[in-house]
């Protein structure tokens, strides 16, 4: 299978999703734009998977290629290919669906517990992935839910954590392609972010409960692909 990621800044890579597709034998393309690669074209890619970034949706003044983003993501659905938008690129995919993205009430930043919505069981792209676990999160935008789309998780600072369309389309609000080397990139380059709240642990937080949740966030990534790959 033929995947390829939108990357908007050095410091949020592919990560674990890179080590599932060689694993799986999968060839993937990384395109980076803060490095000025042009966007895939959808005939390129079975799976599309459009990474995070500091950036908001909103940004196209400071960052015109976004609206570019936008029209390359427009065109992966409507061509039918698979798209995982995580974290920036969840609320893009979820404003390409005809979603709005917003300040969240409160910014949330660490390992934080999810739970499945009821509807969460009968998607496909949640089979094998528990009712509640703990993901990474790093953000203070949410994305309303787009018409047609089937809310799959949630957590106490952010009512739309996850979306899915059918078994093809997939958006995350937390990062599931977290490893420890793209945890401490985040720590480095947005810990300016890290402001005393509710939900916003400080980086010696983050870096004593990683090895309690990162195996677990692997495992469940690798089946969400595994859930989208058959799906592609």
């Amino acid at each position: 299978m033929r995947i390829a990621t939108i990357e908007h800044v050095p410091f949020e890579g592919p990560a674990n999703i890179a080590v599932w597709a060689s694993s799986r034998g999968h060839h993937l393309d990384r395109r980076l734009l803060h490095a000025g690669h042009a966007l895939p074209e959808p005939g390129e890619f079975d799976l599309l998977a459009v990474m995070g970034g500091p950036m908001s949706v909103h940004d196209e003044l400071e960052f015109p290629w976004l609206a570019d983003e936008k029209r390359c993501v427009k065109q992966a659905v409507a061509r039918g290919r698979s798209v995982l938008g995580v974290c920036l690129g969840a609320q893009l995919l979820a404003e390409v669906l005809g979603g709005h993205v917003t300040k969240n009430a409160q910014r949330e930043i660490g390992w934080h517990p999810l739970s499945a919505s009821p509807w969460a069981a009968a998607s496909p792209l949640m089979r094998g992935i528990p009712a509640r676990f703990t993901g990474f999160h790093w953000h203070g935008e949410t994305f309303s839910l787009p018409k047609g789309a089937t809310l799959l998780a949630a957590s106490e600072a952010c009512a739309h954590q996850a979306f899915g369309v059918g078994g093809k389309l997939a958006g995350l609000q937390f990062h599931f392609e977290t490893t420890a080397e793209s945890m401490e990139a985040l720590i480095a380059h947005c810990g300016d972010e890290m402001d005393p709240g509710p939900f916003t642990q400080d980086a010696d937080t983050l870096r004593r409960l990683a090895p309690s949740h990162l195996p677990e966030l692997e495992a469940m990534l690798f089946t969400l692909l595994d859930n989208m790959a058959r799906e592609a």
